[in-house]
C-alpha cells in the first residue's frame, strides 16, 4: 500500500524546488535528501522537515494560508456584500448559460489538451482552411497540428454525439453537490466525502490524485473511530507537490454561479475548496476566477470585473501582481492577439496548467470577446490548458453575456445528452443538469434545495 522509495524521493525533489518558488530557504536541502538512508521513515521525517521552512529575508511578497489572514491581505475597501440588487430569475437564466458555455469551452479545448502554442495552432490551422477557430476542432485540424488528446474520438466536430466525461466539469458539479446537501457551510470533511463517493481515480490529477488517495486511506483507518478534522488542514503541504497549479482554479465556477453579486461569499466559498488540496497561487486563482463569475452576472463594465475580483486575493501576492499587470495589457489595446503575445513574453514560460499566464489570457478573453462563442474559441487559441480554461472562459463569458450571447450551434452536437465522470449521479439530460445547477442562487439565498432526499447521499451516509 506504500508508494515506492523513488516516487517519494522524486515527491520530495519536487516539493523543495516548489517550497523555493513560494519564497522558502530551501537552502540545502537538496543535498540532505541525496544523503538520506533510502527508508520509509526517513523519507517521511525528510517530508515533516520541510513542510513549513522559514521564509527568504529577501522575499517581497505576503502570501497566507489561513482564511482570516487571505482576508487581512485582500484589498480593505473590497465590497462585503451585494454589489446590486438581484433578479432571481435573470441569475437563473445566467447561471444555466454559464454552465452550459462552460461545457462546450470544455469540448471545444479538449482535443488540444496537449499544450500547443498560438502560434502552432495558428500554422496548423491555417494549412486546414480553419483558422482563427469558428467552431468545434476537426480531424483535419489535429491532424494539421500532429498531436490530439486521446479523447478526440468523441471530441472532434463530426464525432461529436454528446457532452464527454472531462474532469473540468465534474468538478463544477462536485461543487453544486456540496451546495445542494451543506449550503454555503460546506467543510473540507464534505467535500471529503464527496468526492470519495463520485471521483473515480483516474479522472484526477496531481494534488487531487494525492488528495483522493490520502482521503480513501483517512476513511479506512478511521471507519469506526473519530475522525480529527484538523489532519485535513495539513494533507496539501505534506508529500503533495503541484500546490500552485491550476487544478483548485477549475473547481471554482459553482461558487461563482452560487453567488450573483456577492464576490465575497464567491471567494470565501472558493477558498474552502481550493484549500482542500491547494495553496498560495492555487488558491489565490481559484478565489479569483470564483470573484469574477460573481460579479460577471451584475456588472456591465468589463474592467470592473476583473478590477473587481482582483480585491479578493493577497495584494502583495505574486498572482496580485502578475494579474494585474495582464489586465492593464489586455486594457491598453483593442487587439486581443497583440495582448497575447506582450503576456507571452513576460509570462510565457508559466505554460499548461501553471496558472499566471492562462490568468492572464482568461482575462483577455473576457475583454475582448464579441460573445461566448467568440470568446471560448480566443480562450482556446491561446494554448496551455485549452479545456480547462476553456472551460472557464465559458462560465464567465456566459455569466456576463447571459443567454443571448450564446448561440445555439455550439449546443446542438450535444443532443442534450451529457456523459460525466462522476459515480453516483447518473443525470444524462443536460438540459434538466443545467436547470439543476440554476437553482444554486436560490439555494444560498433561500437555505432549502429542493433536492429530493433521495438524491442527497454523501459517503457512507444517507443524509436525513
Amino acid at each position: 500500500m506504500f508508494p515506492s522509495l523513488p516516487f517519494m524521493k522524486k515527491q520530495l525533489a519536487s516539493l523543495i524546488g516548489e517550497q523555493f518558488t513560494q519564497g522558502r530557504n530551501t537552502s540545502g536541502y537538496l543535498e540532505r535528501l541525496e544523503q538520506l538512508p533510502e527508508s520509509y521513515d526517513a523519507y517521511l521525517a525528510f517530508a515533516a522537515a520541510i513542510a513549513d521552512l522559514p521564509m527568504r529575508e529577501d522575499w517581497p511578497y505576503v502570501e497566507p494560508e489561513t482564511w482570516e489572514d487571505i482576508k487581512a491581505a485582500c484589498d480593505p475597501n473590497r465590497p462585503l456584500g451585494l454589489l446590486r440588487e438581484i433578479d432571481p430569475d435573470d441569475s437563473r437564466r445566467r447561471v444555466e448559460t454559464a454552465f452550459l458555455a462552460s461545457v462546450c469551452g470544455s469540448i471545444l479545448g479538449k482535443p488540444l489538451e496537449v499544450n500547443p502554442t498560438l502560434p502552432e495552432m495558428k500554422e496548423a490551422f491555417t494549412q486546414a482552411g480553419e483558422w482563427p477557430l469558428a467552431d468545434y476542432v476537426s480531424e483535419p485540424m489535429l491532424r494539421a497540428l500532429g498531436k490530439s488528446h486521446w479523447s478526440w474520438f468523441e471530441t472532434t466536430r463530426d464525432r461529436i454525439r454528446h457532452v464527454a466525461p472531462d474532469d473540468d466539469v465534474n468538478y463544477t458539479l462536485i461543487g453544486m453537490l456540496a451546495i445542494e446537501q451543506f449550503g454555503t457551510a460546506f467543510s473540507k470533511r464534505n467535500l471529503r466525502d464527496l468526492w470519495l463517493n463520485h471521483l473515480p481515480l483516474s479522472t484526477t490529477f496531481g494534488p487531487e490524485r494525492v488528495m483522493l488517495i490520502r482521503s480513501g486511506m483517512s476513511y479506512l483507518e478511521h471507519d469506526k473511530q473519530p475522525f480529527d478534522h484538523t489532519e485535513l488542514e495539513a494533507w496539501p503541504s505534506l508529500l503533495s507537490p503541484g500546490s500552485e497549479l491550476c487544478g483548485a482554479a477549475i473547481r471554482a465556477d459553482a461558487y461563482g454561479y452560487a453567488c450573483p453579486g456577492n464576490p465575497a461569499l464567491a471567494a470565501e466559498l472558493a477558498w474552502r475548496d481550493a484549500s482542500f488540496t491547494h495553496r498560495q497561487t492555487g488558491v489565490y486563482a481559484t478565489m479569483f476566477i470564483a470573484a469574477a463569475i460573481a460579479a460577471a452576472q451584475v456588472l456591465d463594465n468589463r474592467l470592473a470585473i476583473i478590477d473587481t475580483a482582483l480585491q479578493f486575493v493577497p495584494q502583495r501576492s505574486r498572482f496580485y501582481e502578475i494579474a494585474a499587470d495582464c489586465r492593464d495589457i489586455a486594457a491598453g489595446t483593442d487587439d486581443w492577439l497583440a495582448a497575447y503575445e506582450r503576456m507571452r513574453q513576460s509570462y510565457g514560460d508559466y505554460s499548461h496548467c501553471r496558472i499566471y499566464f492562462e490568468i492572464g489570457t482568461l482575462i483577455n478573453t473576457l475583454l475582448h470577446a464579441e460573445n461566448v462563442g467568440d470568446g471560448i474559441c480566443k480562450q482556446v487559441m491561446q494554448g496551455n490548458d485549452t479545456d480547462s480554461f476553456g472551460a472557464t472562459s465559458g462560465s464567465l463569458l456566459g455569466a456576463y453575456f447571459g443567454p443571448d450571447g450564446l448561440d445555439s450551434r455550439w449546443l446542438a452536437p450535444f443532443g442534450d445528452t451529457i456523459h460525466t465522470g462522476l459515480a453516483n449521479l447518473n443525470e444524462t439530460s443536460l438540459s434538466v443538469l443545467a436547470a439543476r445547477v440554476s437553482r444554486l442562487p436560490e439555494i444560498v439565498r433561500t437555505g432549502s434545495s429542493r433536492i429530493e432526499p433521495s438524491e442527497l447521499y454523501v459517503f457512507g451516509n444517507v443524509i436525513e
